[in-house]
């Protein structure tokens, strides 16, 4: 099986599987501020603060689903959006929201104040794909209707709901924070970047000043051969990561180890929907999956910048 047509089954089992929980041994270290000027608030107007608030959050993701708490341990969702500064009422922009397991999270947390913007691929990555069919592109350009629809389905609160693609994201500067959740490898892996490119700059023009980007991606090893960590295998190294952002001007403010997962130690054989919840490449095969399992989900980067 190819590894797109993996990517594929990988992304429709994440929809309905959950992992198992890590073990206590590997459970992340407390964030590691690389910088010491990380944003904890943001100013919209002089009158008007937008900080972090934790017991908010925690009563959201408190009232997800059991399938959605079943990967807290892999995801650590109040510790992210803590360490990325996200507050109620601010103006946020999720990439590749799909199914919405982070905007379920979001609505409710940015409250009637607040407003979230999903963000697709731009059309033209998608034909890249095995499954890009001439009749999926055909339904992927009524998606921003559509998943505004299916947003304003997932609350009960009046948080105002828009979408997007990298494309046709507006260059107003009305966002306060944009988020990578694990979205960056496909807009790396084809056409030699010019997706994570041309995405990264959209972004960038639809950014305040002052504005945050945070970013959680499978990380492959530092020295980990070029073509492999190209996000083909779902991989990216993060000096390169660093490299796309800092190229359309944004600054790098913080690093932290929350997602970390140290016994994900890929190779150039591997791919990172070999494990958990995906387990892409174990089959019927019970020692592999319990081996895949073991390891738990991949080792991710998470890193915070700032448009100036």
């Amino acid at each position: 099986m190819s590894i797109r047509a993996l990517f594929l089954a990988a992304s429709v089992t994440a929809l309905v599987a959950c992992s198992p929980a890590r073990p206590e041994a590997v459970k992340p270290a407390e964030p590691v501020v690389a910088k010491a000027d990380v944003p904890v608030a943001v100013t919209t107007a002089p009158e008007v603060v937008m900080a972090f608030d934790g017991a908010a959050l925690q009563a959201v993701v408190m009232a997800q689903g059991d399938s959605t708490k079943a990967r807290y341990d892999a995801r650590h969702p109040v510790e992210t959006l803590e360490f990325f500064g996200i507050a109620p009422g601010m103006a946020v922009g999720e990439a590749l929201p799909g199914g919405g397991w982070y905007s379920k999270i979001l609505l409710p947390y940015l409250g009637d104040d607040g407003r979230l913007v999903g963000v697709d691929y731009d059309l033209a990555l998608w034909p890249n794909f095995d499954f890009g069919t001439p009749e999926f592109i055909e339904g992927k350009k009524n998606w921003p209707e559509t998943w505004v629809e299916d947003a304003n389905g997932w609350t009960d609160g009046g948080t105002n709901i828009d979408a997007y693609t990298f494309a046709t994201l507006p260059q107003d500067g009305s966002l306060d924070a944009f988020l990578f959740i694990r979205a960056l490898h496909n807009m790396s892996r084809f056409e030699d970047g010019r997706f994570i490119q041309s995405g990264v700059a959209a972004v960038y023009g639809a950014l305040k000043p002052g504005g945050v980007v945070g970013v959680v991606q499978h990380a492959g090893p530092d020295d980990a051969d070029a073509e492999w960590a190209n996000g083909s295998a779902g991989y990216l190294r993060k000096p390169d990561v660093i490299a796309a952002f800092e190229a359309a001007g944004f600054a790098l403010v913080g690093e932290s180890d929350i997602n970390a997962n140290p016994l994900d130690m890929p190779t150039t054989d591997d791919i990172v929907w070999r494990l958990p919840p995906s387990l892409a490449t174990s089959g019927e095969n019970p020692e592999l999956r319990a081996q895949m399992e073991a390891i738990g989900e991949s080792n991710r980067m998470t890193l915070l910048f700032r448009k100036p």
